[in-house]
């Protein structure tokens, strides 16, 4: 964990200043995810980053609790947050596992462009489930490791050598998708803009 949190502050700057790859599938994921939020919904985020995601979402619901394990990514958004005039969002360093959150305390969790860069994906779902509230919604963007191309996937390891690539996990979108339904949640909402990501709403039972 120490390596990756130095990792992510060193690319704070840089990845602050990156352009959305495909803006017109982020607004896509931005509205779909709308519509599972209300006036009076408690949202969590996790892997927040630079705070861009929560910041148009905030507008939309009664708080939102932005984490990340990064000082430097939570600076920004603190930054941001201000800029935007954004006051229902409480920011937190520290992974899901690290911070002290209540169960069944959420309407809505979203993991947007994270669970790739996790090594216990099993234990964050189980989390994520706890922290909901029955009948709550986890929203998920996720790269699929497994199902890029062979090229690609070698690459990455000789890459996290010399320090320009994190951790990730190489899961393919079914072994994702059972490991959602394994940890009790059924898929609500699947699309995917391309083959290597996929973005899931799934439910807690009530």
């Amino acid at each position: 964990m120490k390596n990756a949190r130095a990792f992510w502050n060193k690319s704070a700057e840089r990845y602050a200043k990156s352009p959305i790859r495909n803006e017109s599938a982020y607004q896509k994921k931005l509205a779909i995810t709308q519509e599972y939020l209300r006036p009076d919904s408690s949202v969590l985020e996790f892997g927040c980053g630079t705070g861009s995601t929560a910041i148009l979402h905030a507008p939309h619901v009664r708080e939102m609790v932005a984490i990340d394990i990064s000082d430097k990514m939570l600076e920004i958004a603190e930054q941001k947050a201000r800029d935007a005039a954004i006051e229902n969002i409480s920011f937190r360093r520290g992974t899901l596992e690290e911070v002290e959150l209540a169960e069944a305390s959420f309407d809505a969790v979203l993991g947007l462009n994270i669970l790739h860069l996790l090594e216990d994906l099993d234990a964050t779902l189980a989390r994520v489930q706890g922290l909901l509230k029955p009948g709550g919604v986890f929203v998920s963007s996720t790269v699929l490791i497994g199902d890029i191309n062979l090229l690609l996937r070698l690459v990455i390891p000789p890459m996290q050598m010399l320090g320009l690539a994190p951790y990730v996990n190489r899961f393919g979108k079914q072994a994702l998708v059972d490991k959602l339904i394994g940890a009790g949640f059924s898929i609500e909402r699947e699309w995917q803009p391309g083959k290597a990501t996929v973005f899931i709403v799934s439910r807690k039972s009530a």
